[in-house]
This record gives C-alpha cells, sequence and structure tokens, in this order.
C-alpha cells in the first residue's frame, strides 16, 4: 500500500495549524513541517501531531522552501498543503483511491473551495480553483519563484473532484496584511526579472484587475464580499505594479 508524505511550510500559523494537521488523520504516514522563525504555537502543534521538523534561519522565497519540504518527504506520494488548507472526509477517501489505483498518473489537481471574509467565494475567479499538489515522490518539483510558486511535474497530470477547503482570508485586516507582503514580493520578483513600470501602467492593470475580477468572472455573483475581493485584486495589483515603479527608481539613482 503507498505511503503519503504531507509537507508544509509555516510562520506563525497557530490560528490554523491544528485544524490542518487533524484533517489528515487516517491519510498520511509523514508529516514535515518547515518553519521560518515562527514565534507563537506553531512549533508546539506540529510537535503534537508528529511531524518531522526543520527550522532554515534564512528565507529564499516560498518556491524554494517549499522544496525543503519535500526534500525530507520519504513517502511514496507528496501531497503539499497550505497551512489554511483542509482535507475533507471524501476528499481523503479520493486521495487514497487515486494512489493506490493510479499506475500511469504521476499528479493530480485538486480544486479548492476559498473562504473569503464570510463565505466561500464560488466565482471571481476564484472557483474552480485546481491546484497540482498529490503526486508521486520524484516526479516533480516547485519552481523557485520567491512568490506565487507553482508546482512542475514532469509526468502526466489528472484531476481530483472533491475540493479541499481553503480558509483564506477570515477577516479584512488578514487581506490587508497578505495584500502589502504579497505585492511586495511580486514587485521584487518583477525587478529582478528586468520588468519596468509607472504610474499610469500600475493605474491602469488596478482597474483591468476589477473589471477581470467583478464582471467577467462574474464576482457580482459572491455578494459583497465578491466586490470586496474585486476591489482588493485591484488595490494588490495597483501596489505590485508602484512598488516595481519604486525599485525601477531606486535603481536608477
Amino acid at each position: 500500500m503507498p505511503t503519503l508524505s504531507v509537507i508544509l511550510i509555516t510562520r506563525n500559523e497557530e490560528s490554523n495549524l491544528d485544524d490542518c494537521l487533524a484533517s489528515l488523520e487516517g491519510v498520511a504516514q509523514q508529516i514535515v513541517v518547515v518553519d521560518s522563525n515562527s514565534t507563537d504555537r506553531t512549533l508546539e502543534i506540529a510537535n503534537n501531531y508528529g511531524a518531522l521538523m526543520a527550522y532554515p534561519t534564512d528565507w529564499p522565497g516560498f518556491g524554494p522552501q517549499k522544496n525543503r519540504a519535500l526534500d525530507l518527504a520519504t513517502g511514496d506520494w507528496v501531497l503539499s498543503l497550505d497551512a489554511d488548507e483542509r482535507l475533507t472526509p471524501a476528499l481523503k477517501s479520493e486521495i487514497l483511491t487515486a494512489m493506490n489505483h493510479s499506475a500511469h498518473v504521476d499528479c493530480f489537481a485538486i480544486p479548492r473551495l476559498s473562504w473569503y471574509c464570510g463565505r466561500f467565494i464560488r466565482h471571481s475567479g476564484w472557483s474552480p480553483d485546481y491546484v497540482e499538489r498529490l503526486f508521486k515522490r520524484g516526479t516533480a518539483r516547485f519552481s523557485d519563484d520567491l512568490v506565487h510558486e507553482r508546482l512542475i511535474p514532469n509526468g502526466t497530470v489528472a484531476k481530483l473532484k472533491n475540493p479541499m477547503l481553503h480558509y483564506s482570508f477570515m477577516n479584512y485586516a488578514q487581506v490587508l496584511d497578505k495584500l502589502n507582503r504579497y505585492s511586495s514580493a511580486s514587485a521584487e520578483q518583477a525587478f529582478l526579472r528586468g520588468k519596468k513600470s509607472n504610474p499610469v501602467k500600475a493605474v491602469l492593470h488596478g482597474m483591468w484587475a476589477f473589471i477581470r475580477t467583478y464582471i467577467l468572472r462574474a464576482g457580482f455573483l459572491d455578494g459583497p464580499q465578491g466586490f470586496a475581493l474585486a476591489v482588493s485584486n485591484a488595490h494588490g495589483t495597483y501596489y505590485r505594479y508602484m512598488k516595481l515603479w519604486q525599485l525601477n527608481q531606486d535603481a536608477g539613482k
């Protein structure tokens, strides 16, 4: 019977980690947690579940950090999760079936159902949100991106049907915090790739992000949260391009 390693990277995830790891009961033979200088109860919670822990002192970005976790996995299959994600009983059953009856498939994409400040978002470009997460060990690696990393599978990819639950944003303070952190990381990544920006480009891209989310991707069907999500996407896009412009300006001094 094939074994499964579940890998996570964490930093101050005490509000999420217990529920995440509890949802792995009956499916994971190994849990790997690579932590980045947590100061809350994250390490205690991970240890309570018998996780294999690593504590690198540097932060190389999301992709390289996930590859560190992957390098510690020993199972036949690997499932990559974020601390704010949960497996449902139906998804766990489907994962076990997939691992046992998938001789010609090396990787599975799992649909995510994401929570945004009071409701699960079923439109706005967030659903269906397939993410490649379950794979045979040795058949995939993560990209080296600082942010918005992706799994790069080498073999055949198929899709599972049952979604994982993604409690991405519980309140608007979390939205603002992630918007700031991710726009900075994305701007830095774009800068390192030689991208350019200016205030006009920032405004136009921000406006397009709102239109795409709220109108073209039917965010209006997600109620008030759909509108708020479209606004936050616009803000995140605007600040990403403004921060890139600032990096361009600083480099020219």
